[in-house]
């Protein structure tokens, strides 16, 4: 299996939350030897993109951003995907430039374009399921109050461990008590 580099995931929150959750073998990011690979391949990708356009007609900017929404802004498919994806689904007839209210292209569904997302109907439904699985995780993992309390505990940990006369009675005092509060939520 080929990894690829940057192609097409963006994370607003660094690593953790959703991405921490598909590991490094799910359908995330990151991929042997902590190398990004795609989140779709392209079939995947083009019947996203052409799936969206149905539901209206959309520019590049305003698909990149209906997928960010999708997955609860866990994943944004980059321009450099996007932009000639497009331009393939033009070439291809499926869609077809539309009037629009500024510079931007925006592009319709072409019948030809509904055919073939009729004809690749399970295809799309698997790969709208991935972005849905991406938003749950994101919505279980997205623990603002868990990343403050963490880093509260980093910080009183430093600081207590910074004071003078700290020896290794105090220091193996926290690691039992990071220890407890660690199992402690392990139960829950």
């Amino acid at each position: 299996m080929r990894h690829h580099r940057h192609h097409g995931f963006r994370s607003r929150h660094g690593r953790g939350g959703a991405e921490e959750a598909f590991g490094r073998e799910g359908f995330g990011p990151e991929g042997r030897g902590g190398r990004r690979r795609r989140m779709f391949d392209s079939a995947e990708l083009r019947l996203v993109l052409l799936s969206l356009i149905a539901e209206q007609p959309r520019h590049g900017y305003d698909l990149i951003r209906e997928v960010e929404a999708r997955t609860g802004g866990a994943y944004a498919p980059s321009p450099g995907v996007v932009y000639p994806m497009t331009t393939l689904l033009l070439d291809m007839g499926l869609v077809q430039e539309a009037e629009g209210d500024g510079q931007r292209k925006l592009f319709a569904i072409t019948e030809a374009g509904r055919g073939d997302l009729a004809a690749h109907q399970a295809e799309a439904e698997a790969a709208f399921a991935k972005l849905q699985m991406l938003a749950a995780v994101r919505q279980r993992t997205d623990a603002a109050p868990v990343q403050r309390a963490m880093q509260n505990l980093k910080t009183a940990v430093h600081n207590r461990l910074s004071q003078e006369g700290v020896d290794k009675a105090i220091i193996l005092e926290v690691a039992a008590l990071i220890d407890q509060a660690a199992s402690k939520v392990e139960r829950l």
